[in-house]
């Protein structure tokens, strides 16, 4: 790799050729502050707190963009670029809401961060008294506060660039711009397909997330419920980073025992609707290989995927799989399975799911997933962040806990359960099976390498011996992050690409990088990969597990056996798999011109 030498602060240091002087400065171990950057997507020089000196260049420069060259001497700690960033911060913290005490995100800020390093004690050109908030509460999975909003344009660059939906940008000019939909439309008239990524991305409290623990404590009060929870694989990934723990920590034994310890009648993992959904979608595969269904089949774990697929891809809804996703799977069995061997009324059971994703908040209440008589499969889903609260809010002390096992009914899974919170992981898992039920044995190739890895898409073939001497080819791909899925889905319906099996996740990396998941700030996530990190607690978990295959759960094997009969039957069906619905790309308008109310969850003012 090509490297040039500059000077940091007089310290010579090597950096690759083509480094912006921000990374260079990186190189030499120094931090220079940003709000508005975001490595490869958002590098737009608009927010001027990584202003810097560099000798021979006219006043200060954008760092973030301003490219290093050879011999060039940076000083990033001067008196001249310090007095900028300072004036930046006043000028913005004069038109944001300060109401730290009383925000998500306090201490957890980077904005808060930056005034309290640059040493702003009060600000010079004043805050409006009478800022009130900017609530919108119009959907299910998030809440915006425009009074926060700093207008860095993150998640814009989020939605659009990484997600390609971009229903979401800067509306107006000057001092009046703010980030909107189309028209000033809410966001529930507009295709969002609920990811989160936007929220992940705010350095503020402008975006949160809906929060749902208040019912949650309520159904806890409440001595008629029988109380359980389920847990997604991506959150033993990431929920320690709540309380200091290294990025990537599984934490699967503390997080038990803290869901014990907050009250939880029931504490199980939803690896095991994981490996249920392996067993239906393979039937699923195999039965359309046969013939009985268009290809490719298309995997439906991802609601944010599924959401989108509905809005933009509606020709496409044929080739989703019906399955449901394991947290509705997990729902449905608890208020089935599990209730008939508990000898209790479904409608007295409340499951509550803990999802690294915002998307499952929508996915809860779609309209097409309410059970007869009025039971819901979910009754409330929590983000990782959520959970972390809950903890915090108990005083339950994470550095004292024990390591401890989900509760046995369904507290015994598959490492194929455990890597779908991965990018490539429902491809991985469902494979491991396939290949097993279309050979007729249990094949020793447990790894497929070829669908790993954080890259936007991932192509694999799959070559399988038949028992009766023929062979199966299989075609796959692997897409995350809903721009490179458009990617893929336009070649495929263009003919250039054809393919029997595709994995698509919403967010970039899978659900280890969920809309749900910690917030970690933008100095850490432009220079660590997290989808990276957090995947390995889940692969190095699945290689140490002696059950690897689905198929293979002793639980999967009892509700087949005892329950369901077999993947694909009637009561499978009825319990495990749903339909799908076109939507418009502009449900605002559509339902006006149809003379629809839209639902709301409350207000915005």
């Amino acid at each position: 790799m090509d490297t040039i030498k500059v000077k940091v602060n007089g310290i010579e240091t090597e950096a690759p050729a083509g480094s912006t002087v921000l990374e260079a400065a990186r190189a030499a171990g120094v931090e220079i502050p940003t709000l508005c950057y975001m490595k490869d997507i958002n590098a737009i020089g608009a927010c001027r707190m990584c202003v810097t000196e560099v000798k021979g260049a006219r006043g200060l420069v954008a760092a973030c963009v301003y490219p290093a060259a050879e011999g060039m001497e940076i000083i990033t700690n001067s008196q001249k670029a310090f007095d900028a960033r300072k004036r930046t911060l006043e000028l913005i913290l004069s038109n944001h809401r300060m109401e730290c005490l009383t925000c998500v995100r306090n201490q957890n800020c980077e904005l808060q961060r930056l005034a309290r390093e640059y040493g702003v004690e009060r600000v010079r050109f004043g805050t409006p008294k009478d800022m009130q908030p900017q609530f919108e509460r119009t959907t299910l999975h998030l809440v915006r506060d425009n009074s926060k909003c700093v207008l860095c344009r993150r998640c814009v660059a989020a939605c659009g660039k990484l997600q390609s939906v971009s229903v979401i940008g800067p509306n107006d000019r000057g001092f009046a711009t703010h980030i909107g939909s189309a028209f000033d439309r809410d966001l529930s008239e507009v295709a969002c397909v609920s990811c989160g990524q936007c929220i992940t991305v705010c350095p503020t409290g402008a975006l949160t997330e809906v929060d749902n623990t208040p019912e949650v404590w309520a159904a806890l009060a409440d001595a008629s419920k029988h109380v359980v929870v389920g847990t997604a694989p991506a959150v033993r990934a990431a929920l320690g980073e709540e309380f200091g723990d290294p990025i990537g920590a599984n934490c699967q034994g503390k997080m038990a025992a803290a869901l014990r310890r907050l009250g939880f009648d029931g504490v199980f993992d939803v690896d095991v609707s994981a490996d249920m959904t392996v067993m239906e979608e393979g039937a699923e595969l195999l039965e359309r290989l046969a013939g009985g269904g268009p290809l490719p089949l298309i995997t439906s774990c991802s609601p944010g995927w599924i959401r989108f697929c509905e809005h933009y891809f509606p020709e496409l809804i044929p080739n989703l799989s019906s399955c449901k996703s394991p947290q509705q799977m997990f729902g449905a069995l608890m208020k089935s399975y599990y209730a008939k061997r508990k000898g209790l009324d479904p409608k007295d059971i409340y499951v509550v799911s803990v999802m690294p994703c915002t998307a499952k908040k929508y996915e809860v209440r779609r309209e097409l997933d309410d059970a007869a008589g009025g039971v819901w499969d979910v009754d409330a889903t929590i983000t990782t962040r959520e959970l972390a609260n809950m903890i915090k809010k108990a005083g339950i002390k994470w550095d004292r806990l024990p390591e401890e096992d989900f509760d046995p009914e369904f507290g015994i899974f598959s490492g194929a359960g455990v890597i779908f919170g991965a990018t490539g992981g429902v491809m991985e898992a469902a494979l491991r099976t396939v290949a097993d039920l279309a050979t007729g044995r249990s094949l020793d190739r447990l790894d497929y390498h070829a669908v790993r890895g954080v890259e936007g898409v991932k192509e694999a073939e799959v070559a399988l011996e038949l028992p009766d001497g023929g062979k199966l080819t299989l075609n796959v791909a692997v897409a995350s992050g809903l721009a490179n899925a458009r990617k893929l889905l336009e070649k495929v319906k263009s003919g250039e690409k054809s393919y029997h099996f595709i994995e698509i996740m919403a967010c970039p990396g899978g659900c280890v990088n969920g809309g749900g998941q910690p917030i970690q700030p933008m100095s850490v996530r432009n220079f660590t990969d997290l989808r990276s990190e957090r995947a390995k607690a889940l692969y190095s978990a699945d290689a140490a597990m002696k059950l690897r295959k689905s198929h293979e759960s002793p639980i999967v094997k009892e509700l087949y056996a005892s329950f369901l009969g077999k993947p694909g039957s009637h009561i499978a069906h009825e319990l495990l798999h749903t339909t799908y619905i076109a939507r418009s790309k502009y449900p605002g308008f559509d339902a006006e011109r149809q003379g629809k109310k839209l639902p709301a969850q409350s207000e915005k003012r």
